[in-house]
């Protein structure tokens, strides 16, 4: 429908504009002529054949404004030639006597015709220097009069300024509706950027806590179907296992690819290291945790960085190393927060489809919020065969939220 109807608007637009100017181009042709017949420009007390033809040329250089828009600088030439021709005929040729001689014997649609060149030329020393030679010729400098000088600079100066004026105006109200179309785009892109970041961070957030749920389910069913007496719960043990590692592998497909650098959530603080060490001895992977120092010296997102750190250590662990030893060591003093997961060798081969089920970016992941806080993150092996996971962070981060203790 917009399309439909923006066409005849656009087709209307130059048809309203040139019956806009031919109905100036009129208006100057009657003013003028009124105005030289009433004796208040350049028209003779005796008129003569040479009066009569430059009425009719002074209404033809009127009707010249029908082009002031597409031709406005051949306008004020028009104009201008006429007003300078005028002026040689009455003096010093002395081919015209007007019956006043003190009259500005310009036509008024010099008005118009200085207007023309401010508003539509981008080209404003052009402009400038043809709306002075028709003001110098208006104002009959060679022959100076105070009140026609005066007169002459008010009549060539009025259509410049209003020019600058309306150009102004046109360019401020440009310059507003664009900077509101921009406020408005910059505005949406960044509701988008929003929505997709806070998409990304829950994703994320989805995926590393249901791993970690997840595939402690998948353990503490593979040791039910190992230890179970019957045959129907060591089969049940063993399809809740496989269902535990295929949902795992589409978890991986759906949300690890989402993962970014998060920004600051609500994962619980260092002050739930025991649980999750807890949870990882209690499905059959023995861990520890040695901490020195008082916790509430480190900032809550230091210690939420803390929390996510051990529980995706432990949760590699668990897949990558069944059998090992875990110890976790956590310092807290006033100026830094030294963190390090260190597991023993591996005791038993790993499940290879609960291995399989990793999304391969779980260092990288954490390397990146370590780095959020402005912290540094080392992982390597160990001389036993083990694995060794060494963080570095400082104990104040600041943040947008009120300081409060450990919940």
């Amino acid at each position: 429908m917009s399309t439909g109807s923006s066409a005849p608007r656009n087709s209307c637009a130059p048809r309203n504009r040139w019956a806009l100017d031919v109905g100036l181009a009129c208006f100057f042709v009657l003013l003028d002529t009124t105005v030289t017949l009433a004796g208040a420009s350049w028209w003779p007390v005796h008129p003569d054949k040479l009066a009569w033809a430059m009425l009719v040329l002074q209404a033809l250089a009127d009707a010249s404004l029908v082009f002031r828009r597409r031709a406005p600088m051949l306008v004020i030439a028009i104009l201008t030639g006429f007003t300078l021709l005028i002026s040689l005929l009455i003096s010093p040729a002395g081919a015209l006597t007007p019956a006043h001689a003190g009259n500005v014997w310009a036509p008024y649609g010099t008005v118009l015709a200085a207007y023309g060149p401010f508003y539509y030329r981008k080209d404003r020393r052009a402009a400038y220097a043809a709306v002075g030679m028709m003001t110098l010729i208006v104002a009959r400098v060679w022959d100076p009069s105070v009140a026609v000088i005066t007169t002459a600079v008010l009549r060539t100066a009025v259509g410049p300024l209003l020019a600058l004026y309306f150009n102004a105006r046109r360019e401020v109200l440009q310059g507003l509706r664009d900077r509101a179309e921009r406020a408005e785009r910059e505005r949406y892109l960044l509701a988008e950027q929003a929505r997709a970041e806070e998409r990304a961070r829950l994703a994320g957030e989805m995926h590393d806590v249901v791993t970690h749920r997840v595939s402690l389910m998948v353990l503490q069913a593979g040791a039910l179907s190992v230890t179970a007496t019957d045959d129907t719960t060591r089969q049940a043990a063993e399809e809740l296992r496989a269902a535990g590692v295929q949902a795992l592998d589409e978890l991986r497909d759906l949300v690890g690819i989402l993962r970014t650098a998060p920004e600051d959530d609500q994962a619980p603080a260092s002050s739930g290291l025991a649980e999750l060490v807890a949870e990882s001895t209690a499905v059959g992977t023995p861990a520890e945790l040695v901490e020195q120092g008082n916790p509430a010296l480190a900032s809550p997102v230091v210690g939420r960085t803390a929390y996510r750190i051990v529980r995706e250590a432990l949760t590699n662990v668990r897949k990558h190393a069944p059998g090992a030893h875990v110890v976790v060591r956590i310092s807290y003093d006033e100026s830094q927060v030294r963190l390090s997961v260190r597991n023993t060798a591996v005791t038993a081969p790993p499940d290879s489809a609960l291995a399989a089920t990793g999304s391969g970016i779980g260092l990288a992941s954490l390397r990146q919020r370590i780095e959020l806080v402005h912290g540094t993150l080392r992982a390597a092996g160990t001389p036993d065969g083990g694995f060794c996971l060494e963080a570095t962070m400082p104990s104040y981060v600041p943040t947008a939220e009120p300081a409060v203790g450990p919940a």
